[in-house]
């Protein structure tokens, strides 16, 4: 019920004028109202919508939505707002990436989403080199906590930045493909974008 009041508010609206989103971003920028700026991005898995700070790229979603800005606004800051420009240098080195002419992201990350065993999961996960992979118990014990694989596994489930951060190219023992956030069908793709799987 709630969400239809939502929905039928937010569809009675007048339009915004062309060109007052961006000039709102950038005011709200230069005035150290913007903590979070998103966007969003095609590609070939789908549109994504990707967000950072003013420390650098902070989420990666493959399911772009009001629940993904309302968990930022909730965890981070309720200062949200689409500002593209802002994500200009992450949609070009994402679009990059997926036409084959980028091995290596150059986006520094925002880690506040991550903590504990976690974030350390992901911070060794971020080294795994392109076209390379590595297993759920070499990731945790590179951590810190040989037994945990669990819990890595775990962790790379939760990855705020997939993509850029790639949990894809964590595989289990033996080299089955293991569990994705964004389905195993998007972990194929990427590794085989990558030359790891035929």
């Amino acid at each position: 019920m709630t969400k239809d009041i939502d929905t039928a508010l937010r569809d009675s609206l007048p339009a915004v004028p062309a060109g007052l989103d961006a000039a709102l971003a950038e005011r709200a920028a230069a005035e150290g109202l913007l903590d979070v700026a998103y966007a969003s991005v095609d590609s070939p898995l789908g549109p994504l919508l990707v967000a950072a700070t003013p420390r650098g790229l902070v989420r990666l979603a493959y399911a772009p939505g009001d629940e993904v800005l309302e968990d930022l606004a909730r965890r981070l800051s309720p200062r949200v707002l689409e500002a593209p420009e802002r994500l200009d240098d992450a949609r070009r080195e994402l679009d990059e990436y997926f036409d084959g002419r980028r091995a290596e992201f150059d986006l520094p990350i925002d880690w506040s989403l991550t903590a504990g065993f976690a974030g350390k999961v992901l911070r060794q996960t971020a080294r795994i080199g392109f076209g390379q992979t590595s297993t759920y118990a070499e990731v945790a014990t590179r951590a810190g906590s040989p037994r945990a694989v669990r819990a890595a596994g775990n962790a790379l489930g939760a990855n705020p930045v997939p993509v850029v951060v790639p949990c894809h190219r964590v595989l289990r023992t033996g080299g089955a493909l293991g569990g994705y956030t964004g389905g195993t069908e998007r972990k194929e793709f990427l590794l085989r974008l990558e030359g790891v799987l035929a």
